[in-house]
């Protein structure tokens, strides 16, 4: 059979051609350390490869989002930390100013620490993130969420608002804590109404309990009692509404026994004389601002401290304090559960980018040991190649004749 000299010429370029695209495609994995360069070199490595980069992809920006949900949650925390360390601090310093031996000048140096801690704890609760973003003001982060209103009452500005981050797929969790579930939104120590005592008052009692006993008779209202003598040696009790109207009237009156009107159930602690009188309004929940703001007033009047109407406007104070303190202590306790969650989340991911990685090395990483002998055969190869088609190039008839 007799071969052209175009086809022996075309034959041998094409091995040629073909033996140096292998050496160069060994030369790139070598250079890059990867088996798979293209998808041409193994479809279904490359397809397994490319899904998990995109998993590793989606893990990296969970990652970013937990970073971000951490730092918040963390300086919340701490804030809400701070802010639980002030208030019991605040509440030493009502206890010492109520002590009978203080003087009216002591009481009010007292009344200026207490305005200090006032003022620091308000601070706390319009920090700022690293974004200067307000941590406590729900969805709305660029507006100072509390201030003093005219009424000079702390008001909440923000909203109830949980900003949910992502941080695993169909994962949302919430990365802050509102200002009005951790300062504002407090129970009422006594139940659904708060009291004010008059400065009248001669018997040394206060208001234990005042709450709504039967929602379907209940009418929300302002009532008075007042408490008269029988004429007998024992006492009356009338209780009014706010149109001076009587809606219960107790002959021989038992400051012991719970006292039940329009679905509200009111019991006392120690005992009235004739003459005391106390009203009370709807409050079901008060805020450690105004709490702590009206003991301040308490102790910078010297008419009221130490008296049966102080003594029980304290108690109420108190106790109501102590509400906030565990509003605090609760919202604390959420920030750190949701940190703790968040954080479990990073350790998940970043077992899940092992995993991926690992997978991503068998499907793609070069085995440098099997590679170079293939290189050094190729090599072999296109120089034997290339030698053939030098000299069968180089061959002429004319050496022959």
């Amino acid at each position: 059979m007799r071969i052209s000299t175009a086809q022996m010429f075309n034959q041998n370029i094409s091995g040629v051609l073909e033996k140096q695209s292998a050496t160069n495609k060994l030369v790139e994995q070598l250079s890059s350390g990867k088996k798979v360069v293209t998808s041409g070199d193994d479809p279904v490595a490359a397809l397994g490869i490319d899904n998990l980069n995109q998993q590793n992809a989606l893990v990296d920006q969970f990652v970013k989002n937990i970073d971000y949900a951490s730092g918040r949650l963390s300086v919340t925390e701490s804030k809400l930390g701070s802010a639980e360390n002030l208030a019991m601090s605040s509440r030493d310093l009502i206890l010492r100013a109520v002590n009978g031996s203080l003087s009216d000048a002591d009481r009010q140096t007292l009344a200026a620490e207490m305005q200090g801690s006032l003022d620091e704890l308000l601070a706390m609760a319009n920090s700022k993130d690293e974004s200067g973003n307000y941590l406590f003001a729900g969805f709305n982060t660029d507006t100072q969420p509390f201030q003093f209103d005219a009424t000079g009452k702390i008001s909440y500005s923000g909203d109830s608002g949980v900003r949910n981050t992502m941080v695993a797929s169909n994962v949302a969790l919430g990365t802050n804590v509102t200002g009005d579930a951790a300062f504002m939104n407090a129970p009422n120590a006594m139940g659904d109404y708060s009291v004010n005592y008059l400065a009248s008052q001669q018997g040394e009692f206060s208001v234990s309990s005042a709450k709504i006993a039967d929602a379907t008779t209940y009418v929300a209202d302002t009532y008075t009692f007042n408490v008269t003598d029988n004429g007998a040696g024992g006492l009356d009790l009338e209780v009014l509404d706010s149109a001076n109207n009587p809606v219960a009237n107790l002959a021989n009156y038992d400051p012991s026994a719970p006292v039940s009107f329009n679905g509200i159930e009111v019991k006392l602690e120690g005992t009235p004389v004739a003459g005391d009188s106390f009203s009370m309004q709807p409050q079901a929940q008060v805020s450690i601002f105004d709490t702590l703001n009206s003991a301040i007033a308490l102790i910078k009047d010297p008419g009221k401290t130490n008296t049966p109407a102080g003594n029980s406007e304290l108690a109420q104070l108190l106790n109501n304090f102590d509400s906030g303190m565990a509003q605090i202590s609760d919202a604390r306790s959420e920030a750190g559960i949701s940190l703790k969650r968040v954080e479990s989340y990073q350790s998940s991911h970043s077992d899940e980018k092992l995993v991926n990685n690992s997978a991503l090395s068998l499907l793609e990483d070069l085995d440098y040991a099997s590679a170079i002998s293939e290189f050094e055969k190729q090599q072999q190869a296109l120089n034997a190649v290339s030698s053939v088609f030098s000299k069968v190039g180089s061959v002429s008839l004319f050496d022959y004749i």
